[in-house]
């Protein structure tokens, strides 16, 4: 049986990614590990740990309930998960030591936002600081045309 573990945040880009996985004919178990956005600082303060837990197994409950329709097929085994601590480590817990099962980070990149790395020794490629906002551009092209 083929083991493949999928890093998920985003339903639609995932069924996107995993699309052309699809039909192999090859039997599967697939382990899907949802991983909730991190709240900001200040929005965090205002929650509770156990409310902020409950708002993270519900959000990942959707996440998957979205996702593993399209993965059952016969002989085919969906589990899931919710992701906790840093991605490298859960995916070490989750391969046991065997070699043979395979990776795939579905999760949808954001503009600005590096992602983290989901094994080990897996290079970042690190966003570019210099970009601005569309906004901010605009700001400053329109207050050079209106100074002439």
């Amino acid at each position: 049986m083929d083991k493949i573990i999928v890093y998920v945040d985003d339903a639609a880009y995932a069924r996107q990614q995993l699309t052309p996985m699809l039909g192999t004919g090859q039997r599967t178990r697939w382990e899907l590990v949802a991983c909730p956005a991190h709240l900001t600082r200040h929005a965090s303060r205002w929650i509770s740990q156990s409310g902020l837990k409950k708002w993270r197994e519900q959000w990942s409950a959707q996440l998957l309930a979205e996702v593993t329709p399209m993965l059952r097929e016969p002989g085919h085994e969906v589990v899931g998960h919710v992701a906790k601590g840093p991605l490298a480590a859960m995916t070490q817990r989750l391969c046991a030591g065997d070699r043979s099962i395979r990776v795939l980070d579905a999760r949808r990149p954001r503009f600005g936002q590096d992602l983290e790395p989901v094994v080990a020794g897996q290079a970042v490629a690190p966003s570019s600081r210099w970009a601005l906002p569309g906004s901010v551009a605009t700001l400053g092209a329109v207050l050079v045309l209106a100074s002439e």
